[in-house]
């Protein structure tokens, strides 16, 4: 009915998409999306249909996002325990230390538990690796990011 290619529909259809979306991921203002699709070189009458159409279902398109992303597991509680064995019947005398882990979780109100076991070496190497990971997100980049993810 249109006299166009399917790649053009679908194409079109992606696009409008992706802009109400986006728009509505980062609630932008109506002189905003304006703004957006005044570059897009669209008529006057078709501008105001489609921030008419945006300011219709922003709440609506952002609570289905809201509901789309995954449920991770979130912690409750930690319970640790350190381990040494002192000796063994071949070796009489040695020290092997290991640190046993029991991290409780909560996921879709369901309390679960994960039971890990390291050595203290590997255990400061992932304290090391999770502190760093901490200050990254102290950075402008990574605050940038965050905030354009809510």
């Amino acid at each position: 009915k249109l006299n166009v290619g399917v790649d053009t529909v679908q194409h079109g259809v992606e696009g409008l998409t992706y802009l109400l979306t986006e728009s509505s991921k980062l609630m932008i203002s109506e002189i905003d999306f304006q703004d957006s699709i005044h570059v897009l070189g669209f008529s006057d009458e078709l501008n105001k249909l489609l921030l008419q159409l945006y300011m219709d279902n922003r709440k609506e398109i952002r609570s289905i996002l809201g509901e789309l992303t995954p449920k991770l597991p979130s912690y409750h509680s930690l319970e640790w325990r350190l381990d040494v064995q002192l000796a063994s019947r071949s070796l009489r005398q040695q020290i092997k230390p290991a640190v046993t882990i029991k991290l409780h979780l909560n996921q879709n109100e369901d309390q679960t538990a994960q039971v890990l076991q390291t050595d203290p070496s590997t255990l400061l190497h992932l304290i090391q690796q999770l502190e760093q990971a901490l200050g990254e997100m102290k950075t402008n980049h990574c605050r940038r990011i965050v905030r354009n993810m809510k």
